[in-house]
């Protein structure tokens, strides 16, 4: 690189999710650079009028050192990205299976995007599977570039201290505080060109406790540049920090398009359990509005209650007691008859009549003996 350009007296600061979307957005109509002196990204867009246009070319042929052209991604990557993903994050063997067939298909980039946002389960695999693949994949392409760098992401310093390291960037004499930050920067610097910054191995030991994910935005500062020349900064990239869930997709620049394009196309599967709960919420609802707008009438009222006072209640019989069952199941004792029982035992005896009794007859053997 030429002389003429001031040289950066610390790794320069750039943002992992910004080049992401870089890499995933590049193709035949989008073409992103970097610029090496300073760290911002341009995004030259081909709708742009052709005086522009031209005017980012001259740019680039005067300097091509400063500048790097960020890769497109090829089919042949996009579909390694897919096919890598299926075989080792996907464990049900019909939705391996399902996945196969949609990447061997028409618009596999696409049709793969909408499978994996039907089936939560495999969201979030895939994105922490494209994030860290994309991160490999972005490093060695820096690398390569030569380029020096952080991602601000992974600094832990202050907001105010990161600051002030974009705004003496090119400042050789700076306060301590900045000194002590740009070691801070240049040790950070040399993980990115270790060899576990292209091979990342999972750390050894027994598995930390899994806990409730906390998604916490980190504090970006804001954007500094002062060497941007005057036909690029119409070019300039900055878009807002974000997750990049969607930013696979080749059609859409946000996941907030992409869902869109889902609910609008009819594609969007409703549960029929949630369908049913909402209807039951909204009938509750009316009939809350119902019994707010409900006036009682005192005089109906208490006819009501007069009609129910008046009414007999049947007496419920008491429970027997136990000696009262007791006393029906063992015999009664008989106390003394009356006269009156007499008689009436006498007349029915005579009812019956004298019952005739067949005389014993004995041998003339049994009498001989006797």
């Amino acid at each position: 690189m030429k002389e003429e350009f001031p040289r950066a007296k610390n790794p320069l600061i750039l943002r992992y999710h910004r080049l992401l979307e870089a890499f995933s957005k590049s193709d035949d109509e989008r073409d992103f650079y970097l610029d090496r002196v300073e760290g911002f990204l341009l995004y030259i867009d081909l709708d742009k009028n052709e005086e522009d246009l031209e005017g980012a070319e001259k740019e680039f042929r005067a300097y091509p050192d400063r500048y790097c052209l960020v890769p497109k991604l090829s089919y042949y990557e996009t579909k390694k990205f897919m096919e890598g993903f299926i075989n080792e994050k996907v464990y049900d063997i019909d939705t391996k299976e399902k996945l196969l067939d949609v990447i061997s298909g028409k618009e596999a980039r696409e049709n793969f995007l909408e499978f994996i946002y039907d089936h939560l389960n495999e969201l979030d695999k895939w994105q922490q599977y494209y994030h860290e693949r994309s991160r490999v994949r972005i490093i060695e392409w820096l690398r390569k570039c030569n380029v020096v760098f952080v991602f601000e992401e992974d600094l832990e310093l202050p907001k105010n201290v990161v600051e002030k390291l974009k705004e003496h960037v090119f400042d050789a004499k700076v306060g301590k505080e900045v000194q002590a930050a740009r070691e801070v920067l240049e040790a950070k610097a040399k993980t990115y060109y270790s060899s576990e910054a292209l091979n990342p191995r999972p750390k050894r030991g027994r598995p930390p406790k899994q806990q409730a994910k906390v998604e916490v935005e980190p504090e970006l500062t804001h954007d500094l540049y002062t060497t941007v020349p005057l036909a690029l900064r119409q070019f300039l990239f900055i878009p807002e920090h974000g997750t990049g869930g969607a930013s696979f997709s080749s059609k859409f620049d946000s996941e907030e398009q992409f869902l869109a394009n889902l609910r609008g196309g009819g594609k969007d599967k409703v549960d029929t359990k949630l369908e049913i709960l909402s209807q039951r919420l909204e009938s509750l609802r009316h009939l809350s509005t119902k019994l707010k707008d409900f006036t009682p009438n005192v005089a109906s009222d208490k006819k009501i209650i007069n009609t129910f006072v008046s009414k007999p209640t049947i007496e419920e019989k008491p429970e027997p007691k136990l000696s009262q069952i007791a006393q029906e199941l063992f015999p009664k004792k008989k106390g003394r008859t009356s006269m009156k029982d007499v008689k009436e035992l006498m007349e029915e005896k005579k009812k019956r009549g004298v019952k005739k009794v067949t005389r014993i007859q004995y041998k003339k053997s049994d009498k001989n003996s006797n």
